[in-house]
């Protein structure tokens, strides 16, 4: 494949490192709004709320709102919907899990990608992917232990289900990036997933402590930051390649939930959270 002509691989490997390091501050923040009471819709509902008038300002600042006009609608839709999926399952991942155990579970995007390579775009996949796949899993089952209760079992399949909706949604993000600026696929992606969350708040929304109300807007800035940056790097750069840079947030994770939880990761993290990376460089 002949790179294209927006492709900067040194600048979206900087643009993937910051966005991690967002996502990873939002996950440690949304773990610790849900112990304080916070419903993981509500949580939703202001993670993509607060993006919008953000991303307006933004917008207004470059140039004016027809930036984040589209000629794409469905495409939006589309990865919206997939996106408001994958936004529930893995922050229900984070809920339920260790940080370290719910970020470990998200490396395994890229064995995710290999199948859907082969599904959707009917790639050849060789040994050494294969060989990859099979050896990221079985880090897999070494941290979930099933049948020993190390972690509970809904929380692992949140995350797999989690990081299968990543690898979906970066080629659906690879494929907009062609024609959308990242502002307005962040946009569009915020505006339609606030709608979707709407119907639940009836049922789940109450007033919170000041406090509360802080970290929800934590959430939704550190969210929307590291969004923009990981959209962006997508822009620049090879799925295969940025995704690589994704692992920095084990580091994240583990310094997290040492401080906020004082929770360090087992020892079958220690042993198979290398083989999910492994098996994650040897694919990229």
């Amino acid at each position: 494949m002949t790179a294209s002509a927006t492709d900067r691989p040194l600048l979206a490997l900087v643009l993937r490192l910051g966005g991690i390091a967002g996502i990873a501050t939002m996950a440690a923040l949304i773990k610790i709004a849900s112990d304080r009471g916070v419903h993981i819709a509500e949580i939703i509902f202001w993670r993509q709320g607060i993006a919008i008038p953000m991303l307006l300002g933004w917008a207004l600042a470059r140039g004016g709102l027809a930036s984040l006009g589209t000629k794409r609608p469905r495409a939006h839709l589309m990865r919206s919907v997939y996106g408001f999926v994958g936004m529930v399952l893995n922050f229900g991942a984070v809920i339920l899990l260790p940080l370290a155990e719910a970020t470990t579970f998200s490396f395994t995007a890229p064995l995710w990608a290999v199948i859907l390579s082969m599904v959707i775009l009917h790639e050849k996949v060789g040994l050494w992917r294969w060989s990859s796949v099979v050896a990221g899993f079985a880090g897999v089952l070494i941290i979930a232990q099933p049948g020993g209760h190390a972690i509970p079992l809904g929380g692992a399949a949140a995350a797999l289900g989690g990081a299968f909706m990543v690898a979906l949604i970066s080629l659906q993000i690879r494929d907009l990036g062609r024609t959308e600026k990242p502002v307005t696929i962040v946009f569009w992606f915020a505006a339609i997933s606030t709608l979707l969350a709407l119907p639940a708040l009836p049922f789940t929304m109450r007033v919170h402590a000041i406090g509360d109300y802080a970290l929800l807007a934590g959430i939704g800035v550190a969210g929307t930051v590291g969004q923009l940056l990981i959209t962006a790097a997508l822009r620049y750069g090879q799925v295969s390649s940025v995704i690589v840079m994704d692992y920095s947030a084990l580091v994240w994770a583990t310094l997290y939930g040492w401080l906020f939880f004082a929770v360090l990761p087992p020892a079958a993290t220690w042993i198979g959270a290398p083989l999910i990376i492994a098996a994650g460089v040897i694919i990229a």
